[in-house]
């Protein structure tokens, strides 16, 4: 069971030349990123956000069945991360936290709280930075994050063009983008379960909302080796100006 429920808030969960990007390629990319930024509310309303508060409600699939959960989430950049969920599966009520302060983080399930060990801990920041990503995208314009053109694809039979994205840890993944409007719809990664397990995760993005002059997509879902995973809406979303210390310490 523990397992089951790291795997799902697991789900919920480049802009260096060092690759020797030729020019053009170079040029393509910034192309593509800079009209995702504009379509996004444009640099000066997306630098504002620097931390936010998003509450979940949807359902998540296991060995064939469907359960529905309720999350909240609360972010500060990407080092700073507090998840909370409930759902009852199997007849049982569970809850369960995860929360990262930098170099250090936690899960809780019930009462039993247990610190993350190093890998985990790695896991489950590039959960975060997957997550964060395509909410502002403007780290991308970072020199530790190197970007590619990755072709083009239909994403919910519409056209879009990818960016294949290598952040500082080397574990790449791609983005798409519509072509048309520029948002961000589909990121695919591969990411480890709390039993090592690998999987290829595919999450689409739809139905954006405008937030303090920012647009976030308010339905995402995902699948996991191509098997239908979790299926989320987002039902509040707040740009935050200052979060409570006490929100990224160790749950108790």
């Amino acid at each position: 069971m523990k397992w089951f429920f790291s795997v799902m808030l697991a789900a919920m969960c480049a802009l260096s030349l060092g690759g020797r990007v030729g020019a053009a390629d170079d040029k393509d990319c910034r192309a593509v990123l800079d009209k995702a930024i504009k379509a996004l509310g444009g640099e000066e309303n997306l630098s504002k956000v620097k931390a936010a508060h998003w509450k979940t409600k949807g359902k998540i699939t296991f060995n064939g069945e469907d359960h529905e959960f309720t999350s909240k989430t609360t972010m500060q950049g990407m080092e700073y991360y507090r998840s909370e969920f409930e759902g009852e599966f199997g007849g049982n009520k569970i809850k369960g936290v995860t929360v990262l302060a930098k170099n250090k983080g936690w899960r809780q399930f019930g009462s039993e709280t247990m610190e993350l060990d190093e890998n985990a801990l790695v896991n489950e920041k590039r959960n975060v930075y997957l997550q964060v990503l395509p909410m502002t995208l403007l780290p991308l314009k970072h020199k530790n994050f190197k970007l590619e053109t990755a072709g083009e694809k239909a994403v919910d039979g519409m056209p879009a063009v990818g960016l294949k994205i290598t952040p500082p840890d080397g574990k790449d993944f791609t983005m798409y983008f519509d072509k048309e409007s520029g948002l961000p719809v589909q990121l695919a990664a591969k990411v480890v379960g709390f039993m090592g397990d690998e999987f290829t995760q595919e999450i689409t993005f739809a139905e954006y909302k405008e937030f303090a002059g920012i647009k976030k997509a308010t339905k995402v879902s995902s699948k996991r080796d191509g098997e239908k995973f979790i299926e989320a809406q987002i039902i509040e979303f707040k740009v935050l100006d200052k979060v409570d210390p006490k929100t990224f310490e160790e749950p108790k």
